[in-house]
C-alpha cells in the first residue's frame, strides 16, 4: 500500500501537476472527512427546522373519536439523522445517500407539511459528481417523478391541498435541479481532469517503457558489435601469434607479428568507434561505424594467418556495392563472423570458401569449410547475433552441416533495405 502510494506521489511530482487554486479549496481537498462532517451537520440543522411546525399526525382533526397519535416529528427526525449520517459516505455511496434524501422528502410529504430541504440538493450534487452525469439526470427523473406521483395521489384523495402539493413539488424540484446542475458541471470537469491526468500517467509509463526497450536494444546492438569485433580480431591475432611462434623463419615470424599488431590496432579503432558515444563529453566519437567491414580484408587477414580462405564475388557488387549501406554493413559482419567460426572450429580445413552473389533484389552469402565435425557452431552469441543482424535488414541466416565434415553458413538479404532498418542496425 505504501509503495503504491509512494510511486503515485513520485509520478505526480514528475508530471508537475499545478496546485489546486485557492487556499480554502486546497484545505478542503486535504481534509475530505472534515468537509463531509460539516456538510452533514448543516443538512441536519436545516432539515430539522421544519419539524418545529409539525404537530402529531392524525388521520383527521374532525373525527369524533381521535386516532392514537403517531410521533411524526420523531420519525422524520430519525430519518434525517440516518440520512445525514450516510452523508459521511456520500463519496462512496452516492446512490444510497440519494435514496435516503428522497425518503426524507416523501416523509415530509406524509406529514402534511411538504418542505424542500438542502439534503436533497447535496444528495443530487453527490450523485452527479461521484457517480456520473447520466446517473444524476436519471435519478432526478425517477426521484421527482415518484415524488410528484405520490403528491398527486394525496391531492386527489384530499389528503393534501392543491397549494401544499404545488409547493412541495416545486420546492423539492428546485433543490434537486440546482444540486444536479452544479454537480453535473463540477463532476464533468472533475472527470475530464482525472482523464487527462490518467492519460499523462499512461504516457509517462509508456515513455519509461520505451526508454527501457531502447536501452535493451542498444545494449544488444553493442554486445553484437563487440562480439564480432573482439572475437574475430582475437582469433586472427591468436592464429598469427601461434604461427609466428611455430616458424623458424624470422622473416615470416616478423610479418606475422606485424599483421597481429595491425589487426589489434584495427580492433581498437573499431571499439572506440563503437563505445565512444557512450562516454560523456566525447563529441568527436561517431554514432555508428564509418564504413562497412570489407569482406576482402577479412579473407586477406585469414590468409595471412595461414588459412586456405578464398573469396568469390558475383554480380553488380563485384565492381561497386549494389546494396544499401545497411546491407553492405551486414554482409561485412556476416563474412567476418563466418570466417571467425571457421578459423576457430575448422583448424584442419583444406578449403574455406566465401561466395557473395549480388542479384537485383537479393544478396546471397555462402561460407563453407570442410574441417568441421560434430555440432560446432550451432549455438552461441555469434550465430544468434548474425541471425538478428540479418533479420534487421529483412533477411535470413542459417548455419548447419551439409555433409559429414562440411559446414555451410548461408544468408539471404534484401538488397534494398529501408532507412528504418538501417537505423536499427
Amino acid at each position: 500500500m505504501n509503495t503504491g502510494r509512494s510511486s503515485s506521489v513520485l509520478m505526480d511530482t514528475e508530471l508537475r501537476l499545478p496546485r489546486t487554486p485557492g487556499v480554502i479549496r486546497r484545505f478542503w481537498a486535504r481534509h475530505p472527512l472534515l468537509a463531509d462532517v460539516l456538510i452533514a451537520l448543516i443538512c441536519f440543522l436545516m432539515n430539522t427546522g421544519p419539524l418545529t411546525f409539525i404537530g402529531f399526525y392524525s388521520a383527521s382533526d374532525h373525527m369524533d373519536e381521535p386516532v392514537p397519535p403517531v410521533p411524526v416529528p420523531i420519525i422524520i427526525g430519525a430519518m434525517i439523522l440516518i440520512a445525514c449520517g450516510l452523508m459521511l459516505r456520500r463519496r462512496r455511496w452516492p446512490v444510497i445517500v440519494f435514496i435516503a434524501a428522497y425518503a426524507v422528502s416523501i416523509a415530509y410529504l406524509f406529514s402534511l407539511s411538504p418542505a424542500g430541504g438542502v439534503l436533497l440538493l447535496v444528495a443530487s450534487y453527490s450523485l452527479a459528481v461521484y457517480r456520473s452525469t447520466r446517473a444524476a439526470w436519471t435519478g432526478l427523473a425517477y426521484g421527482m417523478g415518484g415524488y410528484a406521483l405520490i403528491a398527486l395521489v394525496m391531492w386527489l384523495t384530499g389528503v393534501l391541498t392543491l397549494q401544499s402539493t404545488l409547493n412541495g413539488v416545486a420546492g423539492e424540484l428546485t433543490m434537486a435541479l440546482i444540486g444536479t446542475l452544479i454537480g453535473v458541471n463540477i463532476g464533468g470537469r472533475k472527470r475530464y481532469v482525472e482523464a487527462i491526468i490518467a492519460r499523462s500517467r499512461q504516457l509517462l509509463i509508456e515513455r519509461d517503457q520505451q526508454g527501457r526497450i531502447a536501452a535493451a536494444t542498444e545494449r544488444a546492438r553493442i554486445a553484437r558489435e563487440m562480439h564480432d569485433i573482439v572475437s574475430h580480431s582475437l582469433t586472427v591475432v591468436v592464429a598469427l601469434s601461434e604461427g609466428a611462434a611455430a616458424t623458424d623463419d624470422h622473416e615470416r615470424a616478423r610479418d606475422a607479428s606485424a599483421a597481429a599488431a595491425a589487426t589489434a590496432r584495427g580492433a581498437l579503432t573499431e571499439m572506440r568507434a563503437m563505445l565512444g558515444v557512450l562516454r560523456d563529453g566525447d563529441a568527436d566519437a561517431p554514432l555508428a561505424p564509418s564504413a562497412p567491414v570489407s569482406p576482402q580484408d577479412t579473407v586477406a587477414a585469414a590468409q595471412r594467418a595461414g588459412y586456405p580462405a578464398t573469396l568469390t564475388v558475383k554480380g553488380a557488387g563485384a565492381g561497386s556495392p549494389a546494396a544499401s549501406p545497411a546491407v553492405e554493413f551486414a554482409i561485412g559482419r556476416i563474412v567476418q563472423e563466418g570466417m571467425t567460426n571457421a578459423m576457430r572450429h575448422a583448424r584442419g580445413a583444406r578449403t574455406i570458401s566465401v561466395r557473395i552473389a549480388y542479384e537485383p533484389e537479393l544478396v546471397t552469402i555462402d561460407i563453407e569449410n570442410d574441417g568441421v565435425s560434430g555440432t560446432a557452431g550451432t549455438s552461441g552469441f555469434g550465430i544468434r547475433g548474425l541471425q538478428e543482424r540479418a533479420a534487421h535488414v529483412g533477411g535470413t541466416l542459417t548455419s548447419a552441416p551439409v555433409s559429414e565434415n562440411r559446414w555451410l553458413l548461408h544468408a539471404e538479404l534484401h538488397a534494398d533495405a529501408s532507412e528504418t532498418e538501417e537505423h536499427h542496425e
